[in-house]
């Protein structure tokens, strides 16, 4: 199995690259784990108490729970994925079954912070975008999607996103194997990520 780690910073265009990865292969030999899912439950406190929780934090993910199910994956072992609800802050208590294929892509803000999960990964890919772009996404995915006060969302970009990104997930492109500089010029590495998957693919 080939395993792909997918980070960057929120609203990089990490989703982009991974449809457009989609796109160009056999969508039923490929596997994708989002970051989103696996952020601790909380469930014991109130919405307000998780409301004011520092989801860029990587202390926010449960990576344990996360690389159990990448070892599994690998280990040609099923999973139940959780669901992750936005609005409620908390995990809905449904679970999605996954079944091992032959790629497996992990994408988040986080996942090239954690040195275990690190490990099992064999391409490390960190998608790069200039911060007032990014930021202009999450204020259109925040208020649009997810029913964010515009307010709310540039209060918290301000206070945990920003200094989040510059502590934790810029760093983290120290460790990439590719980086993709501007999503409007990335033909070329998507091309060649998908001549990778393409070459893992015909070998099993």
């Amino acid at each position: 199995m080939l395993v792909i780690g997918i980070a960057g910073g929120t609203g990089s265009g990490k989703t982009t690259v991974v449809d457009k990865i989609l796109q160009q292969l056999d969508i039923e030999g490929m596997n994708i784990l989002s970051q989103d899912n696996y952020y601790h439950d909380n469930q014991n406190l109130t919405l307000t108490e998780r409301e004011a929780l520092n989801y860029d934090h990587p202390k926010s993910i449960d990576f344990e729970l996360l690389i159990k199910h990448v070892k599994a994956l690998k280990n040609n072992e099923s999973i139940e994925q959780p669901i992750y609800s936005f609005v409620t802050h908390s995990r809905t208590g449904d679970h999605v079954t996954v079944e091992p294929k032959n790629v497996l892509v992990v994408e988040g803000i986080l996942v090239l912070t954690n040195k275990e999960l690190l490990k099992e990964f064999d391409l490390k890919v960190f998608v790069h975008a200039d911060s007032d772009e990014r930021l202009i996404r999450r204020i259109r995915r925040d208020t649009q999607e997810r029913g964010r006060d515009l307010g709310e969302v540039l209060h918290r970009y301000q206070t945990t996103l920003k200094p989040m990104h510059q502590e934790f997930i810029e760093p983290s492109k120290n460790d990439a194997d590719l980086i993709i500089p501007n999503m409007k010029q990335n033909s070329v590495a998507i091309d060649f990520l998908t001549t990778v998957i393409k070459n893992s693919l015909r070998k099993h």
